[in-house]
């Protein structure tokens, strides 16, 4: 009786070895198929990335993704799926899938590259600054955090030139509407907008021209001590601007030219030192 318990015992030991060693061997056969699936899917993505079918490349990388998400290559394959719909002018897309990547990748090294990515995803529908505010406000917003978190990059570089023409687009936009208050004699608000340029935009091309505006508008209104002092303004940095030329005619005989004087130095805004003539 005991031997024969002694039998059953071994048997079912045996048994479940076996069963742990079968199970074991179709979990890496499936593991090792799952890899092959998503390596196959990653290269599908690729050809037909090169045959010039985003969408179905972008569809072939996101599966990828999908079959091994816990592999090294499902981040690089939704960076792929993002750069696939860019490269195509897909923006809408692409920005869906980079703000995908950002919030499920929250330590993966190449963020800094999808950053950038979603900047000139909205940078590059840029058309009109007069309509496309919330494009322009956008892509500022995105190569400020490649600024700021990734100094060191060559996106960084990038994003500072690209932000020195979004503050053009910006300051156009501030002087497109300025002229229209003008155009309806709306002197006030008119000149409001002309002092944003000067506050906020006052590295920009169009700080002449609103310097000249200033001029022009106090001096309508019979405000004629704060028309001077945006002239002496005008003339102490730009007097040899035509912007100066136009102000000066305004004046007349009413304002003395102001000699400019000479500064080596180049300042990243000149016209912050002189904001006690505003006041």
């Amino acid at each position: 009786m005991k031997f024969h318990l002694l039998y059953l015992i071994i048997v079912l030991i045996f048994l479940n070895a076996s069963c742990t060693k079968e199970k074991e061997k179709i979990s890496i056969v499936e593991r090792e198929s799952l890899e092959m699936q998503m390596i196959k899917a990653y290269n599908d993505g690729l050809k037909e990335f090169e045959r010039g079918d985003a969408t179905f490349a972008a569809k072939k990388f996101n599966e990828a993704e999908l079959l091994y998400p816990q592999s090294i290559w499902a981040p690089r394959a939704a960076l792929m799926a993002a750069y696939s719909y860019f490269s195509y002018f897909y923006y809408s897309d692409a920005i869906l899938e980079l703000e995908k990547f950002l919030d499920k990748y929250k330590n993966h090294p190449r963020r800094d590259y999808a950053y950038y990515l979603l900047a000139l995803s909205h940078y590059d529908q840029i058309v009109d600054e007069k309509k496309d505010l919330n494009e322009i406000l956008k892509a500022k917003k995105y190569f400020n955090i490649i600024i700021k978190q990734y100094p060191e990059t060559d996106f960084a570089l990038d994003s500072e030139f690209k932000l020195e023409l979004i503050q053009e687009l910006l300051a156009s936009k501030e002087m497109y509407l300025a002229r229209f208050y003008i155009e309806k004699e709306k002197w006030i608000p008119a000149i409001n907008r002309f002092k944003i340029v000067l506050k906020d935009y006052d590295t920009t091309i169009y700080v002449e021209e609103a310097l000249h505006r200033l001029v022009e508008l106090h001096y309508k209104l019979g405000l004629i001590e704060e028309s001077k002092k945006y002239a002496a303004l005008l003339g102490y940095n730009y007097q040899s601007s035509k912007w100066y030329e136009k102000s000066y005619s305004v004046l007349n005989k009413d304002y003395v030219k102001i000699s400019k004087r000479k500064n080596k130095k180049k300042e990243k805004s000149i016209i912050k030192k002189f904001k006690d003539l505003l006041k």
